[in-house]
């Protein structure tokens, strides 16, 4: 089974190549998506990694503090997404 590894605070340069580059040295990459803008298709500074989930905690702790890019990177355990509230609805 897989769990998720949220990476925030990405440089805006940031690529899935480089987030599984990160991770890879401490536990099995799956999968690596970075989160892009839908009208523009930049990046929105934070990602997501697919790993082993017996590998999770080990490779959180690992990246603890790391630095890309300048950037000092927030990582944790991926929270499912809460509901939105739709906003104003048109008829």
């Amino acid at each position: 089974m897989a769990k998720t590894i949220y990476v925030g605070n990405l440089p805006w340069s940031a690529t899935e190549d480089d987030l599984t580059q990160l991770v890879s040295p401490h536990a099995t990459v799956l999968s690596a998506r970075v989160a892009t803008d839908r009208e523009t298709g930049r990046s929105r500074g934070f990602g997501f990694v697919e790993v082993q989930d017996d590998q999770l905690q080990q490779a959180i702790d690992a990246l603890q503090n790391v630095e890309m890019g300048g950037r000092v990177l927030t990582i944790n355990e991926a929270r499912p997404r809460e509901p939105r509230s739709g906003g104003p609805r048109r008829y």
